[in-house]
């Protein structure tokens, strides 16, 4: 009878809040997917590939992976959330938002499975792709509901859930490319997944959140939010899309140097002045600093291709995005609303500043493993870091979201 029982209580507690559900689903994923990667990594350098090998590119599987089905986790948790506070509507029930776990979190065991070579991996693709396509559309209808009873006067929401829209569209690319093996479609649904997704709702949630987070830790704290900042990320990201889509490297630097600009003054906008931070607000601003880091490294990489048709750096500012901005701050933030919405303290404690502190010698890792004869070596160290940080981290905010909040509160 209790074996019937507790997994019963689990489930209920673990489906009490958005966040919960897919926070945890998030974190699992985050696991499950750079276990494969890692491995991967190491049986190409020195096993003689003897993994798996997937239908389509490994590079790019790992790619669709982390933008469609890992990191999306996390923000569908998070904006499910958020919406109805930020718009002063009623919270979402489980009937809304268990729909897009499953579909989230079914999509990628299949994928992985796929991956690691069970079955028909060209089937276990598709219906993985067609899973998180359905979790993902039902996430979005959702939260668009919200925006259109509210009338689209939260700016912030708009912004997400429009990035959300190219979302559907990626899935649908890479779908497509599941069919029709044409590399410029699975290229495009890459290149949609980094800048009109990952990145737009990121940099969003960071324009609203960042200066309402130090604000709430810091007495006298001004919070700012330009809102120009937000019009002007737009035109700016979606232009660096269609010159990389055109392979337009050459002229990148014409819009990576406005982003690196906008981002680095937004970062000095922000940071507290005389007064000392509390360490869950500091990883907050150390995880926006990447961006700009990112943007300029983007830039160079432009510049000398302009001048000498050479291209330095390879997927190092690529890294610097993907590891050091939204793998950062994926910490940072995630462990904020953890402990938030479990009653918890609003410390950042002795697991995530190792988690913190690893992603950030990972992501130097990852950036020089573009500049060594031996990258593959360097990527799979990194690809292993990347678990040495995440392992606890895991372990610990699954523990949070399987157990009820700490203050009796529901939720």
């Amino acid at each position: 009878m209790n074996t019937v029982t507790l997994p019963a209580s689990t489930l209920r507690i673990i489906a009490a809040a958005p966040h919960r559900l897919m926070f945890f689903i998030g974190a699992t994923n985050t696991l499950l997917a750079m276990v494969w990667w890692a491995w991967w990594l190491i049986s190409a350098r020195w096993l003689g590939g003897t993994s798996a090998q997937p239908m389509v590119p490994p590079g790019w599987l790992h790619a669709i992976v982390m933008q469609y089905q890992v990191l999306p986790a996390f923000m569908f948790g998070f904006l499910l959330t958020v919406f109805p506070r930020w718009m002063a509507l009623p919270p979402l029930r489980r009937e809304h938002y268990v729909p897009v776990g499953i579909g989230m979190f079914g999509g990628q065991l299949i994928t992985l499975a796929a991956l690691a070579g069970f079955g028909d991996s060209n089937l276990l693709l598709k219906v993985g792709a067609v899973l998180t396509t359905g979790g993902w559309l039902i996430g979005t209808l959702w939260l668009v509901r919200l925006v259109s009873q509210e009338g689209g006067r939260t700016w912030h929401a708009v912004s997400c859930a429009f990035a959300l829209g190219f979302g559907l569209l990626g899935l649908t690319l890479y779908s497509v490319f599941l069919f029709v093996p044409d590399p410029r479609v699975a290229f495009a649904a890459i290149k949609l997944g980094t800048f009109a997704v990952l990145l737009p709702i990121y940099f969003t949630v960071c324009h609203r959140m960042i200066p309402f987070f130090a604000g709430s830790a810091l007495r006298n704290y001004q919070p700012t939010r330009p809102m120009w900042t937000l019009a002007l990320f737009w035109p700016l990201t979606l232009i660096h899309s269609w010159l990389e889509l055109r392979h337009g490297y050459a002229w990148l630097w014409l819009v990576d140097v406005p982003m690196a600009a906008m981002t680095g003054w937004l970062l000095w906008r922000w940071w507290p002045r005389r007064t000392q931070m509390p360490a869950l607000l500091r990883v907050l601003f150390v995880g926006f600093a990447w961006l700009p880091v990112a943007f300029v490294l983007y830039a160079v990489q432009s510049v000398q291709f302009a001048a000498t048709s050479q291209f330095i750096l390879g997927r190092a500012p690529a890294h610097a995005l993907f590891i050091g901005f939204f793998g950062s701050l994926l910490v940072a933030m995630v462990t904020r609303v953890t402990q938030g919405h479990s009653g918890r303290p609003l410390v950042l404690g002795n697991v995530a500043a190792f988690a913190f502190i690893c992603i950030q010698l990972v992501t130097l890792t990852r950036i020089v493993a573009e500049l060594v004869p031996d990258s593959l070596a360097i990527q799979a160290i990194a690809a292993l870091g990347w678990l040495v940080a995440f392992v606890p981290w895991v372990l610990r905010s699954s523990w949070i979201y399987l157990t009820p909040r700490v203050d009796g509160a529901q939720g």
